[in-house]
């Protein structure tokens, strides 16, 4: 497999042309990469209306993924939500109503931007169980049934987001029975998951029946910061990659990154060579690495293979306090809060990282806490759209003083993770008491 777009800028910054052109860099030496960032010069094809080494580059892609078509954007899985909710939107077959999505609450707050800038109107999905952390939902497609037969007409699309911050995967095949069944558009945010289509068992959402999904490949497959994939099935509904450029161009810069493109570009050559094997010998570390932490007392959750959770709060100890811990010797975890730290890992991680960390696990003394309390989000009480809301005037007042206002701006903590309140929704009692505890102390309302 070759790299095009990263072929072509090289021998660009290898020619010695005069450039009279952006950026204004000039391809001069300042921080190392100039003579590498591009704009849309002759030959460097154009990421909206790709003709020539963006094309070719995306084909080999959708070759990797086994998509019908698959698009980069250099703005990260938010421009693909975006663009992901718009095409449904543009496709769906009944324009006579304002569309309707289906999706528990575990998303990232690019849905929430989606839904004020399209008009959308959401049915959650609440699960029965609770969840262990606003980083996670664990809905079951028994919520999405008892949700759908609560909804006023049929969604034109259910959006979930998998894996979650903690590690958790849903069950897509499942998922994707119940859309199929019934004729619904199934969107996947995969953020956390590029790497799953390489493993032993592939199970990436567009291979287990998503109709839709994004991955930011900066996450976990080595690009730069920004890179990101929308995946289109080869069994979406008509018209969906037929628009996706078009669409996509309404959110995105119309100044795309040429180094996230090449990036991506060489992302995708080593993906295609000995990427996977590579993969493997993580995903076998990454289990002795939790093996070894659960040996010495420290207990682990979420079956995602490339995620270390620890749940720190139900081994004595405040996640934030031993993320703190972990910063003393020169190790960066992911996320922090008071319950749980969260470590994810690569091919590109080395056996010190790995060493280095279980020789502090063993040095801090695990103990006993208490079990996580599931919070249980209350069913929002919604006094106005979100886009209205979150187009009102606001102000923002101490969050002890909010009880009984309507939410001007969505409030979130990580990202992807349940609002605790959104645009348009009364913020009660309960849900104050959800945001204090994530350390959230001032709010917008209208």
């Amino acid at each position: 497999m070759s790299s095009p777009i990263f072929e072509f800028a090289r021998r660009y910054a290898d020619s010695g042309v005069s450039r009279f052109h952006m950026p204004g860099h000039k391809g001069q030496v300042l921080h190392g990469l100039e003579p590498c960032d591009l704009t849309e010069i002759k030959g460097a094809d154009y990421l909206y209306e790709p003709e020539g080494i963006i094309a070719r580059s995306e084909e080999n892609a959708a070759e990797l993924f086994g998509t019908a078509r698959t698009l980069y954007s250099t703005e990260g899985s938010s421009l693909c939500i975006k663009t992901m909710l718009a095409i449904a939107h543009r496709c769906r077959k009944d324009h006579s109503r304002r569309m309707l999505v289906m999706a528990p609450r575990n998303v990232h707050k690019a849905f929430i931007n989606a839904c004020i800038l399209l008009d959308i109107d959401v049915r959650w999905v609440y699960p029965a169980a609770g969840s262990r952390s606003l980083c996670s939902s664990g809905f079951t497609v028994e919520d999405m049934v008892r949700t759908l037969f609560a909804c006023p007409y049929k969604p034109d699309a259910v959006y979930v987001t998998s894996p979650d911050y903690l590690g958790n995967i849903a069950d897509i095949p499942a998922l994707s029975g119940f859309c199929r069944e019934r004729d619904i558009p199934l969107i996947v945010d995969n953020a956390h998951g590029a790497y799953l289509r390489f493993l032993d068992e592939d199970i990436h959402p567009i291979t287990l029946g998503a109709d839709m999904c994004c991955d930011s490949a900066h996450k976990t497959l080595p690009c730069y910061t920004g890179g990101a994939l929308l995946h289109i099935s080869k069994n979406a509904p008509e018209g969906y990659g037929e628009c996706a450029k078009n669409v996509m161009s309404l959110f995105a810069s119309t100044s795309p990154s040429y180094l996230i493109m090449e990036s991506i570009d060489l992302c995708m050559d080593m993906i295609g060579k000995d990427y996977r094997q590579r993969l493997a010998e993580c995903v076998s570390r990454t289990e002795l690495c939790k093996q070894r932490l659960n040996s010495a007392g420290w207990k682990t959750v979420g079956g995602e293979k490339c995620k270390i959770t620890i749940a720190a709060a139900e081994c004595g100890m405040n996640g934030d306090e031993l993320g703190d811990r972990m910063r003393e010797a020169f190790i960066e975890p992911e996320y922090t809060d008071p319950q749980y730290t969260v470590l994810m890992t690569t091919p590109f991680n080395s056996e010190e990282d790995y060493t280095r960390l279980e020789k502090l696990m063993t040095e801090i003394p695990a103990g006993k806490g208490e079990r996580a309390i599931p919070d249980i989000l209350p069913e929002a009480v919604v006094s106005m759209p979100i886009r209205k809301a979150a187009f009102s005037p606001s102000r923002e007042v101490d969050v002890e003083d909010a009880e009984g206002l309507v939410c001007g701006l969505t409030v979130t903590s990580c990202q992807p993770s349940v609002p605790a309140v959104i645009s348009g929704e009364v913020i009660t009692a309960d849900i104050i008491k959800i945001l204090k505890r994530y350390g959230v102390l001032r709010v917008s309302v209208l």
